[in-house]
């Protein structure tokens, strides 16, 4: 396989893997909100794994060091079909929606939980 072949799959492969995280970060409050906490906390739980990952990895995907041997390119989207200013804040963004969603998901919860 060409390197170029090889980075066009790990993108590939990224940008779906992204966009399955980034679905779950969205649903978790409209799971919370239909009163149904019992999904939103199994999508934390998957979205919790990937940050593990990632946590453990030096605050970076894996698949980036992989893209990272078949290019001399490091532009923040350089690993992953997305524009370069979502790459460059893909973690803030989606970090604070998921921290959102949790407590969120938390709240609804306890009030369902208290009778409310």
């Amino acid at each position: 396989m060409s390197p170029s072949t090889a980075l066009v799959s790990i993108k590939l492969a990224h940008t779906v893997i992204w966009a399955f995280f980034a679905g779950c970060i969205v649903a978790i409050p409209f799971f919370a909100h239909a009163g149904r906490p019992g999904s939103a906390g199994i999508l934390i739980a998957v979205v919790m794994v990937e940050v593990l990952v990632i946590l453990l990895n030096r605050w970076s995907c894996p698949l980036t060091g992989v893209a990272a041997r078949y290019t001399d390119d490091r532009r923040d989207n350089f690993d992953i079909y997305l524009p370069g200013w979502l790459a460059r804040y893909n973690k803030i963004i989606f970090g604070s929606l998921f921290a959102i969603g949790t407590v969120y998901t938390l709240l609804q919860w306890l009030t369902a939980g208290a009778g409310g």
